[in-house]
């Protein structure tokens, strides 16, 4: 190569052989080549595809399920040869089929830094630690810390990764814990006064407003807010179905965001900057029963 090139790519003259400056150069440039090259082949494969047979779908613990269903519905209807097979992930469960090529495109969070992924930002998803009326004992004062909920039960999300490292958000240490499926259930659990959890606020509005659910977020417990994206593998190719679906769930984004806008006073989210929420007023001792799994 140095021959046909006329550079001296490597430094023979030490103990060991290194690359030149030259050699570095070309390295660099070798390696964006290459990655243009994997690029122009998935392009390809794009071209020789066909329609789709059937698209997979994953949708996360984070998604509004009746606004995302409605808008996959709205475009499989106008593709009655394609079979839309839809899989239901909480956590790190959707992440993980996307890489294990079992999903054409996934509604839930990403990795932003992770180069392998492309997304869309569809809605910031603002998650509030609630309570029902009257499950915080008599001793627990205001502000209310990590402390004073240690000995409560937590109703935490179950991670449906098979393999991959289980992940844990807004979870207190040492707590007794209530794990459920998905976060219908959690939310029952949760108006049962059977524990208490962090719940999206798009599925807890009207509870809010009419008093069946209470926020405890304060300084101690601010909540959190997540980013719901679309995301799909920037390295794999993908069918003419799969990129008209890429783009009308873009399309349909803004009509996504407005649907989960607050509504009222009681609508505030919390921020990490913010937390406006209303703090629940402890109930009796004992008023309620813990369980655990």
């Amino acid at each position: 190569m140095e021959r046909q090139l006329g550079l001296i790519l490597l430094d023979r003259s030490g103990y060991r052989v290194r690359p030149t400056e030259a050699g570095l150069s070309f390295h660099r440039r070798a390696l964006s080549l290459l990655r243009e090259l994997d690029g122009l082949r998935v392009h390809a494969a794009q071209l020789a595809m066909g329609e789709e047979s059937e698209i997979h779908v994953v949708i996360g613990d984070l998604c509004p399920r009746p606004h995302v269903l409605g808008m996959l519905g709205r475009f499989f209807a106008q593709c009655p040869g394609t079979r839309l097979h839809l899989h239901f992930e909480a956590v790190g469960g959707p992440w993980e089929r996307l890489f294990d090529d079992e999903a054409d495109l996934i509604l839930h969070w990403v990795d932003k830094g992770d180069a392998r992924v492309e997304w869309v930002d569809l809605c910031k998803v603002s998650f509030i630690p609630v309570v029902a009326p009257g499950f915080l004992p008599g001793r627990i004062e205001q502000p209310i810390t990590l402390d004073q909920m240690q000995a409560l039960t937590q109703c935490v999300m179950r991670d449906s990764a098979r393999h991959s490292p289980q992940q844990n958000y807004s979870l207190i240490e040492g707590a007794p814990q209530c794990l459920v499926a998905d976060q219908g259930m959690k939310k029952e659990i949760i108006l049962q006064g059977l524990g208490w959890g962090h719940l999206p606020r798009f599925l807890i509005e009207e509870e809010l407003h009419d008093g069946r659910l209470q926020s405890i977020a304060g300084r101690h417990l601010p909540g959190r807010t997540d980013e719901l994206v679309v995301a799909r593998r920037r390295d794999r190719p993908h069918g003419p179905i799969a990129n008209r679906l890429w783009d009308h769930i873009q399309q349909e984004a803004p009509t996504l965001r407005r649907a989960l806008e607050p509504t009222g006073p009681a609508g505030q989210t919390p921020t990490n900057q913010s937390r406006k929420a209303q703090v629940a007023t402890p109930g009796p001792l004992g008023s309620r029963p813990a369980i655990t799994s």
